[in-house]
């Protein structure tokens, strides 16, 4: 047994995350009969690094993976990586035109080869920074959206949709990215408020000299494609005007007035201007009074002929030239300040134009109908629950999927189109021969699909489904649907609600390929779905490269470990609640990282110690749980008892996503009673103990209990766990890793409460002694005696060695009432103080017990309140209604001993 002096994790963390891998410790199979867990990663760009937010979600699966494994259960973390179209294709032509070269000039079969040699070299990194921080995938498993099996599954769903009259191609108003060149989806938008301007313009009315139609416009640079001004039916001002024409300024057209209720008489001065080519309200309004459509702006920003002299100008240029030819014109009645809510590309940040496009959609309302029953009914439950409402409302207000990207580098779409017959041939292989004319003169689309229609599928086709004919699908068998998905809210609807539509709606299809229906509650691609908080810096502002407050994970582990790190995020990980990630708090998990060692060190150097006294301690009884009997010292009865109490709690915790829970417990236990009080009572017994016999028996103990922690601190910090544990078997381990041990669980025949009770009673003494020590003055190398006042001192006085030898008293003496003057402690259940030559501060005594009573009156008063408040008490949990009325007697009592006590320090 033997470990380094000091803690230093990046000695040997590198090593055991290459281990895990090369040992294949994680790699799941096939086990009928077996519980099983299983989980998908949500998959990272390719063209990713790791940030904060992916450590955090990467920690809360790898705890929640690792306990499970360590339940006994079939567990399985397959990960993955998203081919990420547009990214990728952004990222590979940057590099391109750093060579002088563009995607145009290589043609799209270079330019594919260029982007898969861009991946092989540079696409893995988040997958290596995943390795290293030790999450536990089972990467044997490793899927890419690209893999061939995953695109046959994709261009499967895509012709069953189709077949069902789901998928159809039509002519709408997309939002377009002029930078990305592409239509994307209303998620792929991201809109912010921006000041802006309202520019009234005047139309004249043909027919009326001098007579004109107001609009307010928030885009001047459109209305060279206006096709009909809107009026409402029931603004009188405009009514004469209706079946009149007017004459659009800067062009020789006429355009109709028409009654449509777009026209808002609270809006600007009541009557609107109709671009059907260039606004989503107007494009419906001109298929309502069947107006034309007029392009004026093209896929690259800039103005079309159609715009005559400003034809060539990027549209927010010709904006600034119509603006000054219409005031001069005499045209522009007033400009007043607008807010905007104004659409970026999420990817790129360009200001998106709604331009009208031939595209591919999915009908969605068939799809979400399943989905939303799916949560309804239970078969999913979100975490936190609140999640749902937001599903809910997204779900009920879904629009039409525009699936189809004017990308080269993704799924190609598998229609073709007939140079002949102008037919569409939607087909699983690729086609010859036109479908409806027998045709050869046929094209595939050059669209590619959302990336998130590939990735929405991952839960059925990382399974190996569709699986090739006459084969079966068996890791679709035993893991699907999966138990749990880990993710954050902002793709909530990008993957979440898209990975439910199509798994509720294929489902029966997917897993019964002879047409029976599977069970109700297997047509979901998941059980649970919990959603993750954001990780902010430490003045919990959002972080952004912008406000230079990035918090870079890998410099972070580098410096303080990935333990550290780890421990931090999920101490933190509160359902519902942002994380402000601070440096300072890892720091000191660091420091909880270095006791751990510390305590470890002890072990083995007492080990050594033994073995020099001919005693070989047995390392196979350390897996086993720990028990004691009735007579056994109070300590190590106590020890045992919150083992398993502690292991109870945390397993209702991790059962519920409590990350911070689970974590802060064992954190406690670890470092408070394990290391802080236990430890310090085994040297206690070591160093009194009359034999060899009497010495080794609660240092086995001790190793016991660290061995069992151990294992409960695995999941969260499992490469110092694995380090330790190694060298804690000295080579000869009962598993291959301590990831494969059973996880401690509460043996109820362990739990002492009667134990943990008179312990507290004791830890409450020592510590109290302690303070008033440091009241009166006390040196601290110097015992004194102390005087008790309690009605039961038994477990005083049964323990008194461990009182002096912890709190450094000589005598104890239970005595009726304490005399005046001696500084003193009061809790709920007994008194005490310590008689010390050096007389007490009266002064100072009577400013702490003042300070002692004003906080004792607060506490007591919320607790007042909050027994008083009959809603409270109606809805909170019985235990917690029980403690608040325990505590607020303690408080009566405490309340009262400090009175008497300031009441008999001697007046100035």
């Amino acid at each position: 047994m033997q470990l380094d002096k000091v803690y230093a994790p990046q000695h040997f963390e590198p090593h055991w995350a290459q281990w895990w891998i090369d040992s294949g410790i994680f790699q799941a199979s096939v086990k009928p009969g077996a519980k099983v867990f299983s989980l998908v990663i949500p998959p990272p760009n390719v063209t990713g690094v790791l940030h904060i937010g992916h450590m955090l979600e990467h920690t809360e699966i790898d705890v929640t993976v690792r306990w499970h494994r360590m339940l006994g259960e079939n567990t399985l973390w397959l990960p993955g990586a998203d081919h990420a179209g547009i990214a990728t294709q952004m990222v590979v032509e940057r590099k391109l035109a750093e060579e002088g070269i563009k995607r145009l000039d290589l043609g799209r079969e270079e330019f594919e080869k260029r982007v898969w040699e861009w991946k092989a070299q540079y696409g893995d990194t988040i997958k290596r920074q995943m390795i290293r921080l030790g999450t536990s995938c089972d990467w044997s498993r490793e899927r890419f959206t690209l893999d061939p099996g995953l695109s046959r599954a994709v261009r499967e769903v895509f012709v069953r949709l189709f077949e069902k009259g789901l998928i159809y191609r039509g002519e709408y108003m997309v939002n377009w990215c002029p930078r990305c060149r592409t239509a994307i989806s209303d998620l792929e938008v991201a809109h912010t408020e921006v000041e802006g301007h309202l520019w009234h313009l005047r139309y004249p009315v043909n027919g009326l000299p001098g007579r004109f139609i107001v609009v307010a416009t928030t885009r001047p640079e459109t209305m060279l494609g206006d096709t009909a001004v809107a009026i409402n039916a029931k603004d009188q001002r405009y009514f004469e005007y209706h079946g009149k024409t007017a004459q659009l300024p800067l062009t020789n057209r006429e355009i109709p007035i028409i009654l449509d209720d777009m026209a808002d008489p609270e809006f600007g001065a009541g009557a609107v201007k109709i671009t059907p080519a260039h606004d989503p309200n107007d494009f419906e309004a001109g298929r309502r009074h069947d107006l034309p459509k007029i392009q004026v702006i093209d896929d690259t920003g800039a103005m079309t002929a159609q715009a005559g002299p400003y034809a060539g100008l990027d549209h927010f240029e010709a904006r600034k030239r119509i603006l000054a030819d219409l005031e001069t014109l005499g045209v522009l009645v007033k400009t007043e300040p607008y807010k905007l809510n104004l659409g970026r590309c999420d990817r790129c940040q360009t200001v998106v134009e709604p331009l009208i496009s031939t595209q591919w959609f999915v009908k969605t309302k068939p799809l979400a109908e399943k989905a939303i029953e799916a949560v309804e009914t239970g078969r999913i439950e979100f975490i936190p629950a609140n999640w749902a409402k937001t599903y809910y409302e997204w779900m009920y207000n879904i629009r039409d999927w525009c699936i189809s990207r004017q990308l080269w580098w993704g799924h190609r779409i598998p229609a073709w189109h007939c140079a002949n017959c102008k037919q569409i041939t939607v087909a699983r292989q690729d086609p010859t021969r036109c479908a409806h004319c027998g045709s050869d003169q046929i094209a595939q689309e050059t669209d590619v699909l959302d990336t998130w229609f590939s990735s929405g599928l991952l839960p059925v086709t990382v399974f190996g489904w569709p699986p090739p004919p006459g084969q079966s699908t068996p890791d679709l068998d035993a893991f699907y649907p999966t138990s749990l998905l880990v993710t954050g809210f902002d793709i909530l609807f990008f993957w979440v609600a898209r990975m439910i539509m199509l798994g509720c709606y294929f489902s029966g299809d997917i897993l019964m390929p002879n047409g029976s229906r599977p069970p109700l509650s297997e047509t979901v691609p998941f059980r649970e779905v919990y959603i993750h908080a954001l990780v902010r810096d430490a003045d919990r502002q959002k972080m952004s490269k912008t406000k230079g407050n990035v918090v870079d994970p890998v410099q972070i582990v580098e410096k303080y470990g990935t333990d550290a790190v780890r421990f931090t995020l999920a101490s933190m990980a509160s359902p519902g609640t942002d994380i402000a990630f601070s440096e300072a708090r890892t720091e000191g998990y660091r420091a909880f990282a270095n006791k751990i060692w510390n305590a470890a060190r002890f072990i083995f150097m007492n080990v050594e110690r033994a073995r020099e006294a001919g005693i070989e301690v047995d390392s196979s009884l350390l897996s086993k749980t720990p028990t004691v009997g009735a007579n056994a010292p109070l300590e190590a009865r106590w020890i045992v008892a919150r083992l398993n109490s502690v292991a109870a709690e945390v397993n209702t915790a991790l059962g519920t996503y409590r990350f911070d829970e689970a974590a802060n417990l064992v954190y406690q236990f670890f470092w408070g009673d394990l290391c802080d009080w236990y430890l310090e009572l085994v040297k206690l017994r070591i160093e009194t103990a009359a034999s060899e016999e009497d010495r080794i028996m609660p240092f086995l103990l001790f190793n016991g209990v660290f061995e069992s922690s151990l294992r409960m601190l695995s999941p969260f910090m499992p490469f110092i766990t694995e380090e330790i544990w190694h060298a804690f078997y000295d080579g000869r381990p009962p598993a291959r890793s301590i990831a494969l041990m059973p996880y401690p669980i509460s043996a109820k025949g362990n739990i002492d409460e009667a134990a943990e009770r008179d312990m507290t009673q004791l830890q409450s003494l020592i510590v109290a002694v302690r303070s008033a020590r440091k009241d009166a003055g006390v040196p601290e190398r110097e015992s004194v005696p102390v005087l008790l006042r309690a009605a039961d001192a038994s477990v005083f006085q049964q323990n008194l060695a461990t009182i002096q030898r912890l709190a450094r008293v000589t005598t104890l003496e239970v005595v009726p009432q304490l005399p005046d003057g001696l500084a003193h402690r009061a809790t709920p259940t007994f008194d005490v103080a310590v008689v010390y030559e050096k007389p007490v501060d009266a002064n100072a005594e009577r400013e702490r017990l003042t300070k002692d009573l004003v906080k004792l009156q607060k506490e007591k008063e919320n607790s007042d309140r909050q027994l008083g408040n009959e809603s409270f008490l109606a809805k909170a949990p019985a235990q917690v209604v029980e403690g608040i009325r325990r505590r607020n007697s303690e408080l009566t009592t405490l309340i009262e001993r400090t009175r008497a006590a300031l009441d008999a320090l001697p007046r100035e």
